[in-house]
């Protein structure tokens, strides 16, 4: 437990170390995937079957209650000013309207807001939920334009938002960083988010200039935002100095040590409710509302919820940054890769560390004979940016797979053949050799399902009136992960109902459901004798929803709690009972018992058990192992994604008409959640690929499009049928063999459009979205 502890505070490099030294001194135990989850070649009709989520029914009875639903006695109602400058100070800011206004009763700025402790990034100490490490109202310094300057409290939400608009600061402007391109001519530095993003292979750009083929391409990519069903909101009370916090984050625990560091109490004195979060992927984070919103609290005594309004998320809720990406190949006749560059630059907040990590996927996608993979970074005045969905992987293949869809066009190769020939035998940057990989598969399914071999090489072959029509692929990865910190306990009752407590999030891809799935399959017992309980710090594992990798982690975690509590029930046993002198790794749980594994003569009930042991229930809790799979072996996720679409020739309108993804993403645990998520990813990245895109001021560091009327998002109408197909073949190497799947299904989606937009009209699409006039290319007289 103590390397357990070790390890959580330590960021990656602490864990390979601590791995290593761990494994050195006993490498059989250490050795993951030597003996595979029994559970991953689980056939019982529960595993891999399409089962109903099982908080559906509270969802669409009106019954489950969100962070901004939750009543409290007395509890007043928030509204945030947010600053209009992006760098200088508040000259002045008088209240004095603002607290004389009917039903007003506290109006927080710098100057009476209670004094916090600063909170370190995520990013510098891996307990943090924090994007920044920004003061929160405790000076009178504007970092960005939406800072918020001022919280009022009042009775009813209306009153406090009456009274927000009496608020009239002055500001002090000073000179401030807000031009990608100044910011970039002043000078970059090389990316480093939990390691260095940058790899040298041999001499990429010799082998460039030396290859028989090449392409060498700029792939440019804008900010975006998060725009979750849900807003951010938090009701929060105090008592003493015990904090009770009602949120919406998918970073429970890490969010209950954010809020005791900033108010400077005990961990133990906060504790985090998030039973509900309506969408989360990457922006359910620590930002500055929650702490906002306990500050007032305190200040009052009173109870406080504060929802932030949808303009309000994109002031303070960080997205994804803007990138401008070189993907440069050099290829032998015959299609080999001699040289693969990519590289390029992000941009970050000046108080954050989030370069975002488009390389990725060239780390490992694709052999080649050199490399030079790079993620420079330059700073601008503008909130923090941060994960969204598919972090580095979504951005990263549009440009990668563009690229390759380029080359094949100049070699006359095949986009998929293309592909294959530069299948890797191990991961090219790390040497480790791949845990499983299915790429062929994939594609071949794909292709076949999708009809490819209808394609036309040539574009613009296919016509339907205005519209022509055309057909892209291209390939996606994402990797495996699994963090340290997963725990859960179990408790088995004696009339066979058991319960599982894990520190989770449910964002709505179904982790109670999964997890009750697999503990039922574990103990034998019929789902619906299995309870998860979850949403809540106070229980067991820290672990955030976050790189697809929850269910990994709390179902290793499971794993361990299980074979603890079987290890429990064997020692309870009589001396004439049938399992009498069996091992754990000798029996199994079958009809609400255990049964010794290749003799079901043997068998004992979980009643008769804990009757004749006198015991009405049976707890555990154990830690998952730690995650040191990593060392041994590259494991990853993969896809093929097929894609056509109609281009208007009079207009440019892009309309995708069909897609496909063929995934392979190890053991699939629930065939209905699995294809949602999937296809969830795909949507995305077809709002990615066509019309999402924050509109930056960069004379103001203003947003100026912080609303669903003008942020562009898809609706029903612009979706297609979307097909989605999966291997499910299981990774040895990890928990239940399983791969997370959540982030999945936007890699390689924004790729295969382009592709697709190129195959219909011969234009070539760099920039996202792929807007009407970026087809059109500004050619008179259309396509």
């Amino acid at each position: 437990m103590s390397l357990i502890k070790d390890v959580k505070a330590k960021a990656v490099d602490g864990l390979l170390a601590a791995g290593k030294k761990a494994i050195a001194s006993a490498p059989d135990a250490w050795m993951p995937g030597a003996h595979p989850d029994p559970l991953a070649e689980h056939r019982n009709g529960l595993v891999g079957a399409a089962i109903s989520r099982v908080d559906g029914p509270e969802k669409v009875q009106g019954l489950a209650r969100f962070a901004a639903e939750i009543p409290l006695e007395g509890m007043l109602y928030a509204a945030v000013l947010f600053s209009t400058i992006p760098r200088g100070r508040i000259a002045a800011l008088d209240t004095s309207a603002a607290r004389s206004s009917p039903g007003v009763v506290f109006v927080m700025t710098h100057e009476n807001a209670p004094r916090l402790k600063t909170l370190p990034p995520f990013t510098k100490n891996l307990h943090s939920a924090a994007a920044d490490d920004v003061p929160v109202m405790q000076d009178d310094r504007i970092r960005w334009n939406g800072q918020p300057v001022a919280v009022v409290l009042a009775e009813t939400q209306e009153q406090a938002d009456h009274a927000l608009s009496l608020l009239h600061p002055a500001y002090e402007p000073e000179p401030a960083s807000t031009s990608f391109a100044d910011a970039r001519a002043r000078g970059v530095e090389v990316g480093n988010f939990m390691g260095l993003l940058k790899d040298e292979v041999g001499d990429a750009e010799a082998a460039l200039s030396a290859a028989a083929v090449h392409v060498d391409a700029v792939y440019s990519t804008p900010r975006q935002n998060h725009n979750a069903l849900e807003l951010h909101a938090v009701t929060v009370a105090w008592d003493g100095d015990e904090l009770l916090v009602h949120d919406a984050t998918q970073k429970l625990a890490h969010t209950a040590w954010s809020l005791a560091h900033a108010f400077d109490v005990k961990r133990e004195q906060v504790r985090v409710l998030s039973p509900y979060v309506g969408g989360g992927f990457g922006g359910k984070s620590l930002w500055q509302h929650q702490i906002l919103a306990a500050a007032a609290s305190r200040a009052v005594g009173r109870p406080v919820r504060l929802v932030l309004s949808r303009e309000g998320v994109y002031r303070v809720v960080g997205g994804r940054t803007l990138t401008e990406q070189r993907v440069a190949i050099g290829a032998a006749s015959d299609g080999r890769f001699e040289a693969l560059i990519h590289t390029g630059v992000a941009a970050m907040g000046q108080h954050n560390n989030m370069p975002e990590p488009f390389i990725n996927p060239a780390r490992s996608m694709y052999a080649a004979g050199a490399f030079h993979l790079e993620v420079d970074t330059v700073r601008l005045d503008m909130v923090a940016n941060t994960f969204m969905r598919g972090p580095g992987e979504a951005m990263g293949t549009f440009a990668l797979e563009s690229a390759i869809d380029e080359l094949a066009v100049k070699l006359k190769i095949d986009p998929i053949e293309l592909r294959l020939r530069n299948e890797p035998e191990r991961e090219p940057i790390s040497g480790l050799p791949f845990s499983t990989r299915q790429v062929k598969r994939v594609f071949k399914d794909g292709a076949e399902r999708f009809g490819w071999q209808h394609r036309h090489p040539t574009p613009g072959q296919r016509r339907e009136g205005e519209w022509l029509i055309g057909m892209g692929v291209a390939a996606g990865s994402y990797p495996y992960t699994r963090m340290p910190g997963g725990a859960a306990r179990i408790t088995l009752r004696n009339d066979g109902h058991a319960r599982v407590e894990i520190g989770g999030q449910e964002m709505g891809m179904g982790t109670a459901t999964v997890h009750a799935q697999v503990v039922a399959a574990r103990l034998g017992l019929p789902m619906s004798q299995v309870v998860v309980h979850y949403g809540d710090s106070s229980l067991p594992g820290t672990v955030m929803a976050v790189g697809s990798q929850q269910t990994a982690a709390f179902g290793a975690a499971i794993a361990s709690a299980h074979s603890a509590l079987v290890q429990k029930l064997l020692k309870l046993v009589k001396a004439d009972s049938p399992l009498h002198g069996l091992g754990v790794g000798e029996v199994e749980g079958l009809d609400e018992g255990l049964v010794a594994i290749g003799d079901r003569s043997r068998r004992e009930t979980y009643r008769s058990i804990l009757t004749q042991s006198e015991r009405s229930e049976v707890t555990v809790e154990a830690a998952a192992p730690l995650p040191l799979e990593f060392l041994h072996w590259a494991m990853h996720s993969h896809a093929a994604l097929f894609c056509e679409v109609k281009v208007s020739a009079v207009t440019g309108e892009t309309r995708v008409t069909r897609f496909l993804g063929s995934f392979d993403c190890g053991r699939i645990l629930n065939a209905k959640t699995a294809a949602s998520q999937l296809r969830g990813g795909i949507i995305m990245g077809l709002g990615l690929a066509l019309m999402e895109e924050t509109q930056f001021d960069e004379r103001t560091g203003r947003i100026v499009n912080a609303s669903l009327s003008e942020y562009h998002v898809p609706v029903h109408l612009d979706v297609p049928p979307i097909d989605v197909i999966w291997t499910d073949i299981a990774d040895p190497h990890a928990p239940m063999g399983a791969h997370g799947i959540g982030e999945l299904g936007i890699t390689g989606t924004t790729a295969a459009v382009a592709n697709a937009i190129y195959n219909a009209t011969g234009r070539r699409c760099r920039s996202l979205p792929m807007t009407l006039d970026k087809v059109l290319d500004k050619v008179p007289g259309g396509l």
